[in-house]
């Protein structure tokens, strides 16, 4: 029984030695690779994956920073498939106008997979992106994935559906904000 006793004292002391630890890891430490993507049903954590693509990942920090996306329209929502954003024109024609060469992995485009949206040529990603509803298996090694929904998805799934098969949307639902974690003071 004191064995027990002082066992179960000793184990409890462990637990409130490292929670804190724990709790800071299961929010995520590593705040400058996290986004916060705050659209009209509420906030989408990110967490980017510079390890997959390095360079899109910074890029898309660069213009978090600068503010493009905030006010962005999710101009081609496909139910079942994917919303994509990123255009300023909301035509789904436009970019930031610097084209980044073609990061692929072996990351699966499974849902709440954040990847770039591209034209033919795999070297055309600029500043838009989409995030997959469900797994995409063909997508793999076709698209730059960079990062993957940790929280909200949600939020993501509310977003206004387009119409047909290209899924063009009328009168769509916009990035609110979108911030790097390490920025936001709170």
């Amino acid at each position: 029984m004191r064995f027990t006793r002082t066992f179960i004292i000793a184990a409890a002391f462990l637990v409130a030695a490292f929670a804190p630890a724990a709790a800071q890891s299961a929010k995520g430490a590593d705040l400058e690779n996290t986004l916060y993507l705050d659209v009209e049903y509420g906030r989408v954590v990110i967490e980017m994956r510079p390890d997959l693509a390095p360079n899109h990942v910074a890029r898309i920090k660069e213009l978090v920073r600068e503010g493009f996306y905030d006010g962005i329209v999710f101009h081609r929502v496909i139910d079942g498939f994917m919303a994509q954003t990123g255009d300023p024109t909301g035509t789904g024609s436009g970019g930031s106008g610097k084209n980044l060469d073609a990061e692929f992995s072996l990351e699966k485009h499974v849902r709440g997979v954040v990847s770039m949206a591209r034209a033919q040529n795999p070297n055309s990603a600029d500043s838009q992106f989409f995030i997959v509803f469900d797994d995409a298996p063909w997508l793999d090694n076709q698209y730059t994935a960079w990062g993957k929904v940790t929280e909200g998805m949600e939020h993501i799934d509310a977003i206004k559906k387009g119409e047909g098969q290209g899924g063009a949307v009328s009168n769509p639902d916009a990035i609110v904000k979108i911030q790097v974690a390490a920025d936001v003071k709170e």
